[in-house]
């Protein structure tokens, strides 16, 4: 099986030494992050920390950026724990405008719309169940109707970015078949949205179809024991 993937016009930035790379400030948990130039433009070298199915990753984005929700992915290679990235201008936003979130709804849209290999993500796998409310809102969700598709599952505001009149994914990591209330939990919690802004954004996600309520409140309480328990095992060294 190759271990590289991406351009072979690029493949020459591999021998880049990483001392000459600018470190950026903002760093990820995941990966250590460099910009560098190349014929006259930027890129980003993500360096990997963790261990995941970086391949998937790559194809993914691959077909994230065919639909213009994502940065373009020009190399990977697998045996130095790297993949290079074309890099992306704009600004991660903390407050999200009526307008925005209709854009963000429709970017979710086509980002469930990419057909790609179908590993489920339950979430199920990262728990043990001390906590009642999470094994409460397992056993609702398994009561309910199954929505998957292809999730970002880590929409996070420093995973997006926002350009003129654009917005667009960064880090695909985590991407994997998952339910779409999922993604969209994520959003309306870290962007702390009000009745009307949540309204706004599911409306537009979903235009006539009825809101699920009982997976909404169920993802949301999953959402956040599972970011808890991320950074748990992030100070222990166990991702």
């Amino acid at each position: 099986m190759p271990m590289r993937h991406g351009e072979k016009s690029l493949m020459p930035i591999e021998n880049l030494a990483l001392e000459k790379l600018k470190l950026l400030e903002q760093q990820g948990y995941s990966n250590e992050i460099y910009l560098f130039e190349h014929s006259n433009k930027k890129y980003l070298l993500r360096k990997f920390k963790i261990d995941l199915d970086r391949k998937l990753e790559f194809q993914i984005q691959k077909k994230a950026f065919a639909k213009n929700i994502a940065a373009k992915p020009i190399l990977l290679d697998e045996q130095k724990g790297l993949m290079v990235v074309e890099y992306l201008a704009g600004e991660h936003k903390t407050k999200l405008t009526q307008q925005e979130l209709k854009k963000m709804a429709q970017l979710l849209i086509e980002l469930h719309k990419i057909k790609t290999r179908k590993r489920q993500n339950s979430f199920k796998e990262h728990f043990s169940f001390k906590h009642k409310k999470v094994k409460k809102a397992f056993t609702i969700l398994d009561k309910e109707p199954k929505e998957y598709a292809l999730g970002h599952n880590d929409l996070h505001a420093r995973n997006i970015i926002f350009y003129k009149t654009s917005i667009k994914l960064i880090d695909w990591e985590y991407a994997r078949y998952s339910d779409i209330y999922f993604d969209l939990v994520s959003i309306m919690i870290e962007y702390k949205l009000n009745t009307k802004d949540s309204n706004t954004f599911l409306r537009s996600y979903f235009g006539r179809k009825k809101i699920n309520r009982k997976k909404l409140k169920a993802f949301t309480i999953i959402y956040k024991a599972l970011w808890r328990l991320w950074f748990e095992k992030l100070a222990k060294g166990a991702l």
